[in-house]
């Protein structure tokens, strides 16, 4: 296996901090504090072997959890304090970026870590700010119901993807659909360039202008570093639907269905449809299984540690926004319990001593032989001692029996 480090990242706080202090958002000191966490926590996941580090993007969360604004930049800083580990976006949310400038930033990223970045997108889920930042596409959050609203969602992932490839892998782009085009405007170029003939034509990208000196083709630059582009995941995937496209575009997905024979079942159809499209994989192969994990002394001693990071911060935020769905077991109808017993019944809350967290990955590489595992860590939910404590725990006893 290969390991990945996974945070929101979330400014530290107790539950009755962050009502005292709201918005703690906004809190500069407590902002500090956690970007001091994170690259601590990067520091130390780097010197521990783990092969990434993710976080999210999201956009105006004054409650401080999931405080991941400008990934990039974050991402940018903490390679700067690391040697080898790699850091991915889990995942910046296309439908709310021009496709012209992810390509980008990305490719920028890129070089700057020469090599160290993994880009992963999503199609964004949480209306408070996919509507906002998204108004321009006039997209909104995707209900992940197969809705109008849904399938407009996934268009226009589906579009800023396609065109971001584009300018990754082509040294010119030319292109026109329904939510963008490339030059505009697309029919007559653009024509206010007046150094098209002495300077582009000259220097610039074959075809850019045309003989009357319009631009007709855009150049993006840089290319990426990593050729033909960085490695690309998707998070946080439940539906047959979304893993099979994954399959297709040599994406690899992060599973959030954790019920043992239903996570298989998703591993089979990921390799199933990457035959399909000509790439044969073993089972597992370019699948990342999303687990949480707390150690202690004893089972009890985790299991309450669970119950107060992970549950509270679960429970009370991402069951809003249906995760729960993940933990449906097969047959079962009707509302699925928001509780931690269903989050550790469905094993995707892994507890225990060391030995047991060592049997349940075990079970899960005997299961269906994953390549990844991606630990959603609690940074800012627990103390920074328990923090520093638990990924040390894992990281020297628990990963070396498990490591490619």
């Amino acid at each position: 296996m290969k390991f990945n480090l996974f945070i929101l990242p979330t400014i530290p706080a107790t539950f009755e901090e962050r009502e005292r202090l709201r918005p703690i958002g906004r809190n500069n000191d407590k902002y500090q504090q956690m970007l001091q966490e994170v690259r601590d926590l990067a520091q130390m996941a780097d010197d521990l072997g783990f092969d990434a580090m993710s976080t999210t993007e999201h956009h105006f969360h004054s409650e401080g959890y999931e405080a991941s604004v400008a990934p990039l930049m974050l991402y940018t800083d903490l390679a700067a304090r690391t040697k080898r580990i790699k850091f991915a976006s889990l995942g910046l949310v296309l439908p709310t970026w021009d496709p012209l400038r992810v390509a980008e930033e990305v490719a920028v990223l890129d070089h700057l870590t020469k090599g160290r970045f993994i880009a992963g997108f999503a199609r964004g889920y949480q209306d408070r700010w996919t509507n906002v930042l998204g108004q321009h596409y006039h997209v909104t959050g995707a209900p992940m119901d197969g809705s109008e609203v849904d399938a407009h969602n996934r268009a226009v992932f589906e579009e800023v993807f396609k065109i971001m490839k584009m300018a990754w892998t082509q040294d010119t782009v030319r292109f026109k659909s329904k939510y963008y085009e490339v030059p505009a405007p697309y029919e007559e170029g653009i024509r206010r360039w007046p150094v098209a003939k002495n300077w582009t034509a000259k220097y610039g990208a074959p075809g850019e202008v045309d003989e009357n000196g319009y631009v007709q083709r855009i150049c993006v630059i840089p290319k990426p570093y990593t050729q033909p582009h960085p490695p690309i995941w998707q998070p946080f995937s439940v539906s047959e639907k979304t893993i099979r496209w994954c399959a297709t575009e040599s994406i690899l997905p992060w599973i959030l269905v954790s019920h043992p024979p239903s996570f298989r079942q998703l591993c089979e159809a990921y390799r199933d449809e990457a035959a399909k499209a000509g790439r044969r994989l073993e089972l597992g192969q370019n699948v990342g299984a999303f687990r949480s994990i707390h150690i202690g002394n004893t089972y009890t001693e985790a299991y309450t540690l669970g119950a107060q990071a992970q549950g509270t911060g679960f429970i009370e935020y991402f069951s809003g926004f249906g995760f729960f769905e993940a933990y449906r077991f097969p047959g079962e109808t009707g509302p699925i319990p928001h509780t931690y017993e269903r989050m550790v019944e469905a094993k995707y809350e892994l507890v225990g001593t060391i030995d047991d967290i060592k049997r349940e990955l075990d079970a899960l590489r005997q299961n269906s032989h994953i390549e990844w595992f991606g630990w959603y860590f609690d940074q800012g939910l627990m103390g920074w001692d328990e923090t520093k404590r638990q990924i040390e725990l894992f990281a020297t006893q628990v990963m070396p029996e498990f490591r490619d």
